[in-house]
């Protein structure tokens, strides 16, 4: 069996999140070998019961992508988009429409609000455009607003990437369809979804983070002070990518997270030039460059030190690890650094006892360094 059709496999297997399956494959030595060990980690974790991806389901879905034009790349690959390879959970595979390579040009998100005024969208199709025509590609999120005209501008002048929550053969929203199209005959359509993923509200974070990882920066044209903007200007931070905002009126309560994104130190943008001065050729090099938070460098420590908690970590030991995780944890999402802190373990053994508890579908690892327990 060939190991892309297992790291497949091993992606699309419940249980198996971003973190889960770097630490599964700097474990093993392929992909196969990490599908072999999957039923007794996720014993250890408290399930007893697994079932692997087939390499049936595995086949169709490859199949049906070629089909529609589309492409797959894993994460290692010499295509798979660099900056996004930096993120502490990369996706395991990206499905593509289009073209591979703009994935690897200097690019900045731009995201705002769904219900976005006619100015918003003014300023983000100009925005766009300008950045377009300067070399820059735009990534966005296709949905309605701000990130439709941005993906409009920039193909008036230059290229654009649209990264989406479902999967490639379910546009979203369903009117987006034609434009989806577009996106993908001027640069790139991307998801890490499986065909056939009908998007849902819990999808889109993880479209976020993939906007953000792809971006040296992130442009915020309007967001209230609860939005979906929101959460991909904090993992552009979490990332060490630049944030910007665009300012708007403090009567409308569709800027007043932007407005507060300024006020915490974000970039204030009115024009492409206020970006490309900002603009680092390496995340963290020029500009305000964030420290990457400690989680993100826990993460990598756990990986180079036990990544999947194996024969150099003895049962009691990890056991007693999850016990104390499990009692730290609740529904509600915590920063993977604030458990590590508040154990008494290694971050290695940490990230181990969480690997296990995620194949045993008792937590979920979630965007921006967090974890919850998941109902029983």
């Amino acid at each position: 069996m060939s190991e892309p059709l297992c790291k497949l496999r091993l992606a699309r297997t419940e249980g198996v999140g971003p973190l889960t399956y770097q630490r599964l494959m700097a474990r093993y030595a392929s992909a196969e070998d990490a599908i072999a060990a999957l039923p007794e980690l996720a014993r250890a974790g408290g399930r007893f019961s697994m079932e692997v991806v087939s390499i049936a389901a595995a086949e169709r879905e490859v199949r049906a992508l070629a089909k529609i034009g589309g492409r797959m790349v894993f994460l290692g690959d010499a295509s798979y988009p660099p900056l996004l390879g930096l993120l502490p959970d990369p996706p395991p595979v990206l499905s593509v429409l289009g073209d591979l390579t703009v994935l690897a040009t200097k690019s900045v998100g731009l995201v705002g609000a769904r219900n976005a005024s006619a100015n918003g969208q003014r300023m983000a199709e100009a925005l766009a455009a300008d950045l377009g025509a300067r070399g820059v590609t735009v990534v966005s999120g296709m949905a309605r607003g701000v990130d439709a005209a941005a993906h409009v501008g920039a193909m008036q002048t230059g290229r654009t990437v649209a990264a989406v929550a479902g999967g490639l053969d379910q546009p979203y929203p369903p009117e987006h369809a034609d434009l989806q199209a577009r996106i993908a005959a001027n640069g790139a359509v991307v998801s890490e979804a499986p065909l056939g993923t009908a998007p849902q509200s819990r999808h889109f974070p993880r479209r976020n983070r993939v906007i953000a990882g792809l971006s040296l920066g992130v442009v915020v044209v309007e967001a209230a002070l609860r939005s979906g903007s929101l959460i991909t200007a904090h993992l552009a931070l979490d990332a060490n990518r630049e944030l910007f905002a665009v300012p708007g009126s403090p009567l409308d309560p569709r800027c007043r997270g932007s407005n507060d994104l300024i006020r915490q130190g974000a970039h204030i943008t009115e024009s492409a030039a206020d970006v490309l001065a900002q603009l680092p050729d390496q995340p963290g090099q020029e500009g305000y460059g964030r420290i990457p938070l400690f989680a993100s460098a826990a993460f990598k420590r756990g990986l180079a030190e036990q990544p999947c908690g194996g024969p150099s970590a003895p049962e009691p030991s990890l056991e007693r690890v999850r016990a104390e995780v499990v009692g730290l944890l609740g529904a509600s999402p915590t920063e993977i650094d604030v458990v590590i802190r508040h154990s008494q373990f290694a971050p290695s053994a940490v990230m181990a006892a969480l690997s296990q508890l995620e194949l045993a579908l008792r937590v979920e690892i979630l965007p921006g360094s967090q974890v919850c327990l998941l109902a029983r």
